[in-house]
């Protein structure tokens, strides 16, 4: 037990803090009726964890640097606890959205410190072993997110997708104790250049990120012309521009600008980031579906997106050894056809559509989403020296939860508009009427009527959200493609690697923050 010790420490706060990214998206339907809450509220339920993961990785990085990697660890465990118990108690959306916000600021201090930790504490074919464990355990947990979370708010409420988190919170923090040591001899990543905190770096990527996602998800309720929606667009533009200026001042930044100078890297940023914008942006409306309108119990719901999770890991897993002699670039390539193609497979609902037509589409999404992640993760880090390392790795993670945090907020709005377009002449009040069906709440709209009126009725709500899902899933595969057709005209300039970048670079950054593996991206996943 001392030896692997750690690696139980640390594969326990992976497992806990990348299964809550997925576990609550067949939950929806049940929160929504508990605490009354409508679209909104639902995209801020998963947005806010994601966003605060993001938005806090680079920042928890530092704080490693200056504090020590198993403090920052354990703070992220209790603070996670802490957060998942208020989430589980919640009595409103506004609570459990500020509690899922804690909830991803816990978490990205765990993440921030969870590789580091591990090659702190093995050498040699140990360290091999281990990491290959805790690649699988993050594989595992996203895949089993959805199932387990289906056990949970089936067999016992919504809540207990949080409160399970608290026995292995508890355990996991009585073992870091007893079997990672206060402070290694020597910590990876603790770099001389950094002493002091960016809290004005921190602070205006978090005010930027937030502010983006809030006016996407008012897009609907306040038009793309409304103040509610322009307002916040406009802070985030201001906020983004002056993060920008402040970062190419410091000598010592919290992003490095220069990472985006290199073709490779920005290529690789740019298709994980929309990797993750497609093959998991609509899927939280996807579970709505199934259990509201396809008749599914959480659990078969779950059971539903798991081909998705699977499919990325065994590509994941077993692609790394079978196409080592195939370019990063054109495996990324193949990632993003397949997660377009895997979304325009799940473009094909009608109004009288049972579940089984997704699957095909979830899992060739999930073979993309195994050959894009890996591919684009060793693409960024190919671009720089190990002076760098922890800086590229960093903004790359942030950049995955930031694409998983935009999706849901575009295609939440994108859903929305096109079901209130198609119940429009229908209904006495699209608007709310495609809110309750966003929502989960369908059975609301029908319960008062009877026979052929019900009958009709029904049929209609049934083909307004197969057509906004089959518009957002449509956006997505042109999005993809597009995207992977900008990529087929990069160039990579041969002096573009780790020797040109060290020779560029300015100051030090250890290697603080891990590069999920390719499941661990989803939602983000």
């Amino acid at each position: 037990m001392r030896k692997w010790g750690p690696l139980v420490a640390i594969c326990l706060g992976t497992f806990m803090l990348l299964l809550d990214v997925t576990i609550v998206l067949v939950a929806l339907p049940a929160m929504s009726g508990a605490l009354g809450t409508g679209l909104s509220g639902l995209q801020w339920v998963i947005d806010g964890y994601a966003l605060a993961l993001a938005a806090a990785l680079l920042g928890a990085g530092m704080v490693a640097d200056i504090k020590g990697r198993r403090p920052v660890y354990l703070a992220g465990l209790v603070l996670f606890a802490a957060a998942s118990l208020a989430c589980g108690l919640a009595t409103s959306t506004a609570v459990l959205i500020a509690a899922r916000i804690v909830q991803g600021l816990g978490a990205a201090a765990m993440f921030t410190a969870t590789l580091s930790l591990l090659t702190a504490a093995y050498t040699g074919r140990a360290r091999s072993v281990a990491l290959g464990i805790w690649g699988a355990v993050a594989s595992g947990a996203a895949a089993l997110g959805p199932v387990l979370g289906g056990l949970l708010t089936q067999g016992l409420t919504w809540r207990w997708i949080f409160f399970i988190n608290l026995p292995i919170a508890a355990a996991t923090v009585l073992l870091t104790l007893r079997v990672i040591p206060a402070r290694p001899a020597v910590e990876p990543g603790a770099g001389p250049g950094r002493r002091t905190m960016d809290v004005s770096g921190l602070l205006l990527f978090a005010v930027s990120g937030t502010a983006l996602v809030y006016g996407l998800t008012q897009a609907h309720s306040g038009g793309w012309s409304g103040p509610q929606t322009l307002f916040p667009l406009g802070i985030f533009l201001a906020a983004g521009l002056a993060f920008v200026r402040l970062q190419g001042r410091s000598a010592h930044p919290m992003l490095d600008l220069t990472l985006f100078r290199h073709p490779k890297f920005v290529t690789a940023v740019l298709a994980v980031f929309v990797g993750q914008v497609v093959a998991f942006g609509f899927q939280p409306y996807t579970s709505v579906w199934l259990q509201s309108l396809a008749g599914l119990s959480p659990l078969r719901a779950g059971l539903v997106i798991v081909p998705q999770a699977i499919a990325a890991v065994v590509v994941s897993a077993l692609g790394g050894r079978a196409l080592t002699r195939v370019p990063l670039k054109a495996r990324m390539l193949a990632g993003l056809l397949l997660i377009g193609l895997g979304a325009l497979g799940q473009a094909v609902l009608h109004a009288g559509s049972a579940w089984t037509v997704l699957v095909p589409g979830l899992a060739v999404s999930g073979l993309g989403v195994g050959l894009l992640t890996p591919a684009s993760s060793a693409l960024a880090m190919e671009t720089v020296d190990t002076r760098r390392s922890g800086m590229a790795s960093g903004t790359y993670s942030t950049f995955q939860q930031l694409g998983y945090a935009l999706g849901v907020a575009v295609f939440g709005t994108l859903t929305a508009a096109r079901m209130q377009q198609q119940l429009t002449g229908h209904v006495a009040d699209p608007h709310q009427a495609a809110a309750q069906l966003s929502a989960g709440t369908a059975g609301e709209l029908t319960a008062h009527l009877t026979g052929v009126a019900r009958t009709a009725v029904d049929h209609l709500l049934h083909a307004a959200f197969a057509s906004g899902l089959n518009t957002a899933a449509a956006i997505g595969a042109a999005l993809a493609g597009a995207t992977a057709l900008l990529i087929t005209a990069v160039r990579f300039r041969t002096p573009d690697g780790p020797a040109h970048l060290a020779a560029t670079a300015t100051g030090t950054d250890g290697d603080r923050r891990p590069v999920p593996p390719a499941s661990a991206a989803a939602p983000r996943r």
